[in-house]
Order: structure tokens, then C-alpha cells, then sequence
């Protein structure tokens, strides 16, 4: 018999969160939103510091890519917090190069930080999630693993594809055992990794976005939240897009 977690208020209190790429434009918004709705979070990112001046978010550097860094630093949230109820998964990079173009190089960088960098963490906290008999995941996916790539290169969408297959799968296989996964798949938003992607995905936002603008941080944020709080315990395994109506699927 599943563990049953009915639906209820989006207030986190009493939960504990770790971020990964923590520091970006989305993870950075995602960190806030989780630590306004009362969660005590665990910011990560490969860089050496990063300011939230929060006094619910700590953080912590972490390369997503190393799996015993990864080990190590799940083992002690575990270990001195009690608990990892959310998993956001927001790390990644981008690539702009056609397949002709692309090096074996760059293939290895982009799946190591978009598909690896989620195996590593997922691969970590889903113990953890099954003692506590309940836990939330939710990964960053993209329009582009769903429609070929929107201005990203191949070796992005094969990523990012991956990502969504894989959370799925955790989706099926922690059910049981009171674990959700999902994936937020957001279309063209305004961040420093995303800003090439924005100029080439329409001159304006109105050409192929309906909804007339290109995404914000917070946009992506409150959705991230939405399928990481208790309103969301009807749901797993799906794919939420977030393009502004660039994708009606």
C-alpha cells in the first residue's frame, strides 16, 4: 500500500531543502521561494560563495559533477539537519553548437553538469527519502527536450531528454515508498545562461510567445515550488511547462 499524503497548504515549515545550482538566475529565485514558504534550505553551486541573506538558506559549495562530493554532502544535511524532504534540482549549463560542430569535448561537459549532475544527487537522496517514507523532487528540464531543441545544440536536448526520463523513472519507483519526482520544463527565461538562447528564440517576444514576454526567474520559481509543497501530492512524474504558451501540449 502507497504512503498517502493528502493534498494541503503550500507552507513548508518543519522541511528541509537542498538546491543544487543555487546560485543562478532560477536556482537563486527557487531558494528564495522555498525559504519564504518556511522550508530551512541548503543552497549549492560550484562557486566558492554566494550572498542570499536569508536566515533560512545556508550555503554550501558543491560540484553536482563529483559524485562523492555529492555523497558527502547529502550524508551531512542528513546527518546534522535530520532530513532532506525537497530535492531541487536546478544545476545545469548550455550548449549552442550544431551536431556537425559539436566535439566529443563538449558532449562529455554538457551530459557530466545537465544529466550526471542530477544522477549524482537523485542516486544520494532517494535513501534518504525512502526512511523518511516521504520526500519531493523536482529537476529542471526544458522546452527544448520536447520539441528538439528551441536554440540549444544537440548535446543540451539529448541532456535534458535524459533528465526527463530519468525523473520519471524515480516518479514509478518511489511512489511506493512516499517519493515524488517531477520536471519543470520552462521555455526561454531571462537569466545570464539563458540570454543567448532569448535573442535567437524570437527578436520579439511577442513572434512566438503568447503570452507576450520571455520568462523570469520567478516564474520557473513558483512552479518549482508548487510541485515541491504539499498542494501538489495528487501529482508525480509529469512534466510542467512553463514557456508563456510557446508549447500547448
Amino acid at each position: 500500500m502507497p504512503h498517502v499524503h493528502l493534498s494541503g497548504p503550500p507552507r513548508l515549515e518543519g522541511q528541509v531543502a537542498l538546491v543544487t545550482g543555487a546560485a543562478g538566475g532560477i536556482g537563486r529565485a527557487t531558494t528564495l521561494a522555498l525559504a519564504e514558504a518556511g522550508a530551512r534550505v541548503v543552497a549549492t553551486d560550484i562557486a566558492e560563495s554566494a550572498a542570499f541573506d536569508h536566515e533560512r538558506v545556508e550555503y554550501r559549495r558543491l560540484d553536482v559533477t563529483n559524485r562523492a562530493a555529492v555523497a558527502d554532502t547529502v550524508a551531512g544535511i542528513a546527518g546534522t539537519l535530520g532530513r532532506i524532504d525537497i530535492l531541487i534540482l536546478c544545476a545545469g549549463t548550455i550548449s549552442h553548437r550544431p551536431l556537425g560542430e559539436s566535439t566529443d569535448e563538449e558532449w562529455r561537459s554538457i551530459l557530466d553538469v545537465n544529466l550526471m549532475g542530477v544522477v549524482h544527487p537523485v542516486r544520494e537522496v532517494m535513501p534518504v527519502m525512502e526512511r523518511q517514507g516521504y520526500g519531493k523532487m523536482v529537476a529542471l528540464g526544458s522546452i527544448a527536450a520536447k520539441i528538439g531543441g528551441v536554440a540549444s545544440g544537440p548535446s543540451y536536448v539529448a541532456a535534458k531528454s535524459a533528465v526527463h526520463g530519468l525523473m520519471k523513472w524515480v516518479a514509478k519507483a518511489g511512489a511506493a515508498k512516499g517519493i515524488y519526482a517531477s520536471i519543470v520544463a520552462p521555455g526561454p527565461v531571462e537569466t545570464p545562461m539563458w540570454e543567448t538562447v532569448t535573442r535567437k528564440a524570437a527578436p520579439s517576444a511577442n513572434g512566438n510567445v503568447p503570452l507576450g514576454r520571455f520568462g523570469q526567474p520567478d516564474d520557473i520559481a513558483q512552479a518549482i515550488l508548487f510541485l515541491a509543497s504539499p498542494q501538489s501530492n495528487w501529482i508525480t512524474g509529469t512534466v510542467l511547462d512553463v514557456n508563456g504558451g510557446m508549447l500547448m501540449d
